[in-house]
């Protein structure tokens, strides 16, 4: 059973150098069931898909848009050959894009999956008279207005003027095209030195941000040291001062026993033992009885 409907089978770019284009890509859930689905892509830095994953209900609809960035050299031809695979798997009622998981539509998951293709097609701008990309080089676009110029010079028309005059005509319109095309070839061959320049002073740039970045990432680095060092001090002052308590607590115990040991002794010597004050008084006993006899 086919989980979803999907328009067009191919994406077709307007491609024009330094510029983005994009195109939509229509999906309809054809099931009664929550479909969820993923776009993956074979060059996923040159395109940017919004939504690239989500939730289709029952017989519902989505349009995802698909970004391609802007690029500075054509492919060879116009042939490009990314491609795109979206995936769709069946999952419970009531689910929602936060619940979407990239393991979910593992091929291995136990969820029923469906997977379809889609080839990128790239096609040039309808009619431009800009410098157009062929075999990733620029090529300039003839513009119309010239041949029919040229035409109504070359074949007979009403009101001709003379035939010299037409002469000179050609020939001066003859000078200006071979002096357009000249100048045209020199802008194509100043164009790669305008680029390697710009490429130059990019690189530049980037060079300026990653030294920037880098002095960032060392203060932030010698900040870390030093929170660390610090740390290191206070793990050690309280290591002593936990040592220290510790050996304080000991000789609190000793002075403790040594108390206890002579109140101990104090309380022996203090007064006469019952065995003693027994026999004292048996004694007596003894030596009353006998003086009263």
């Amino acid at each position: 059973m086919e989980l979803l409907e999907i328009q067009p089978r191919e994406l077709k770019f307007t491609f024009e150098l330094k510029k983005q284009c994009s195109c939509s890509i229509h999906v309809v859930n054809k099931s009664d069931q929550y479909l969820a689905f993923k776009v993956k892509t074979t060059s996923p830095k040159r395109y940017c898909v919004r939504p690239n994953t989500g939730i289709i209900k029952p017989k519902a609809e989505c349009d995802i848009t698909v970004t391609m960035q802007a690029q500075r050299v054509a492919p060879p031809n116009m042939q490009c050959k990314d491609k795109f695979l979206i995936q769709s798997i069946v999952v419970p009622y009531g689910t929602t894009e936060a619940d979407i998981r990239s393991d979910m539509f593992a091929k291995d998951s136990g969820k029923y999956h469906e997977e379809k293709k889609l080839r990128v097609v790239l096609s040039g701008p309808a009619h431009s008279s800009v410098l157009l990309p062929l075999n990733g080089l620029l090529k300039q676009d003839p513009c119309p207005e010239i041949f029919s110029q040229e035409e109504q010079l070359l074949s007979g028309v009403e009101n001709t003027p003379p035939a010299h005059v037409v002469a000179e005509d050609l020939e001066g319109f003859k000078t200006a095209k071979v002096t357009d095309e000249s100048r045209a070839a020199k802008d194509v061959e100043s164009r790669p030195a305008k680029d390697v320049d710009e490429l130059k002073l990019m690189k530049d740039i980037a060079k300026e941000k990653i030294g920037k970045d880098i002095e960032k990432l060392n203060s932030k680095l010698n900040l870390l040291e030093l929170n660390l060092s610090e740390a290191k001090l206070t793990i050690t002052r309280l290591t002593e001062e936990r040592s220290t308590a510790t050996q304080e607590r000991e000789t609190l115990k000793l002075e403790l026993a040594m108390l206890r040991k002579k109140s101990h002794m104090r309380r022996v010597q203090v007064g006469f033992p019952f065995l003693f004050v027994l026999m004292v008084a048996i004694i007596g006993i003894a030596v009353g009885y006998l003086m009263h006899s």
